[in-house]
């Protein structure tokens, strides 16, 4: 036999082994669940510079837990849906939206009026898809269209093999353009094949039940601790959300100070939020009065002398009203149950076991307009205060936004605060659709050694198994 025919036969073998494993490996990877993990998308960012700038004079607001994030990019947040490995079939539903507003006409109201939310992308047979829900005020006319699944962007995988196995898909910067359907809804502003922002996307995949899997077993409940009673009073779990300020958050991670938060003692990042849980406290449901405290440290560090600690979160409800309090430490105030913003609470109350308040605008007092020396006066808009409290031990808190095991708890942004502004650089892609990490195939590495000339894009990501 000559050396081109052992040659030839040598990558015969090593195609047909390739073929075995890459067969048995998707098998193991088919109909899988996805949870957990964030969607980053500008949507347009001329449409979000004509938006906020000098003509329509507008701004935008975040809905249902949506972030930002740099590069003038949203974040939408807590993926579900499912992965076949066999076929590349992915489907991934987010959470969040964007609310657009711009052209205040004198009487009230807004002739650009536009919110998307919940995004959903689905690839099947090579190509992908962007659908939203969208509720639009068409251009002239002023009439209003809400839709629900609407398929807005074509995606362009680049020819990505979707097929496969591990416990991450992760795809960045895709290629986007709008549809016919997302046009006619996008009110008018964009013809079809207008090209849109590129699409990054992160879902969590999880590990496929093994054969041995036993059904978990709840603990019965103690007979001294009834579900559905409250303890005289005593609350038995309680968190508070605050996202302090949007533009706040943007200067922090922005140009000029360069900065970024820092959360211990159990506070945890929502992307637009921090929880400060642990909630232990009283309330009287006769009075309706709310006396809590919960546990946490929020602290914003950079440039220009920004050192900001917030700890010691309270939170009271009365006649009506709630303030949030904090222990303060900055270079401008330093106190002991600060009372940093207040906000209305009326109608407050219990609902299966739960007492709760969902995103209630906020006002910043005078002495929380020190502690954030003087940037923002008193009486300005803070981001709103979400209120969750358990009086019964079976009553759950909602969770919290899932933006994935590696999404960044501390995104770049790409604005910076209405006071003492300075423009963010906008960043350009850098990828052209493709992947992000290597193969996720458990056989990586031996085929990497079997074929070295081979090209695998890969697209799904292995880390550490992630489990219910």
């Amino acid at each position: 036999m000559t050396a081109r025919s052992r040659a030839l036969g040598a990558a015969v073998v090593c195609v047909a082994v390739l073929g075995a494993l890459l067969t048995a490996t998707a098998a193991h990877a088919a109909s899988r669940t996805v949870r957990g993990g964030r969607l980053d998308w500008g949507i347009k960012s001329s449409f979000q510079s004509y938006v906020t700038g000098p003509v329509a004079k507008g701004s935008y607001s975040l809905t249902g837990g949506a972030a930002t994030v740099g590069a003038s990019r949203f974040r939408f947040h807590s993926a579900t849906g499912s992965y076949d490995g066999d076929t590349g079939a992915f489907t991934a539903a987010y959470s969040g939206g964007v609310r657009f507003v711009g052209h205040r006409k004198s009487g009230g109201g807004y002739e650009l009026d536009l919110t998307i939310s919940r995004p959903v992308v689905r690839v099947t047979g090579g190509g992908g898809t962007l659908y939203v829900d969208i509720t639009s005020k068409a251009k002239g006319t002023g009439t209003v269209t809400t839709s629900t699944g609407v398929p807005f962007a074509a995606l362009s995988l680049g020819g990505i093999d979707m097929k496969g196995g591990g416990t991450a898909v992760q795809l960045d910067n895709l290629p986007a353009t709008l549809t016919s359907q997302g046009a006619r809804s996008f009110a008018g502003y964009y013809t079809a094949g207008t090209a849109l922002d590129p699409v990054s996307l992160e879902a969590d995949v999880l590990a496929p039940a093994g054969p041995s899997a036993k059904p978990t077993v709840k603990p019965s409940k103690s007979p001294a601790k009834k579900a559905g009673r409250a303890k005289a009073d005593a609350i038995e779990d309680g968190a508070v959300d605050w996202g302090v300020r949007r533009t706040f958050r943007e200067y922090v991670t922005g140009p000029v100070a360069d900065g970024k938060w820092t959360l211990t003692s159990g506070a945890q990042d929502g992307g637009a939020l921090f929880r400060f849980p642990a909630g232990e406290g009283t309330y009287d449901g006769k009075k309706r009065v709310l006396r809590a405290a919960f546990d946490g440290v929020l602290r914003f560090t950079g440039r220009q002398g920004l050192d900001l600690r917030l700890g010691g979160v309270r939170v009271t409800v009365e006649d009506g009203e709630g303030t949030l309090y904090a222990d303060v430490a900055s270079a401008d105030l330093t106190g002991k149950k600060v009372p940093l913003v207040t906000f209305a609470a009326k109608g407050m109350k219990p609902k299966g076991g739960l007492l709760q308040l969902a995103e209630v605008p906020s006002t910043l007092t005078a002495r929380g307009a020190k502690a954030f020396g003087g940037v923002y006066r008193a009486g300005t808009r803070m981001d709103p205060v979400s209120l969750s409290i358990a009086l019964t031990d079976d009553a759950r808190l909602p969770a919290l936004p899932d933006l994935g095991e590696s999404a960044s708890p501390s995104p770049r942004a790409s604005r910076t605060p209405d006071a003492k502004a300075a423009t963010a650089p906008r960043a350009e892609n850098t990828a052209s659709g493709g992947p992000v990490g290597g193969p996720a195939l458990s056989v990586g590495l031996a085929l990497g050694a079997l074929l070295t000339a081979a090209v695998v894009f890969g697209f799904v990501r292995r880390r550490r198994t992630r489990t219910d």
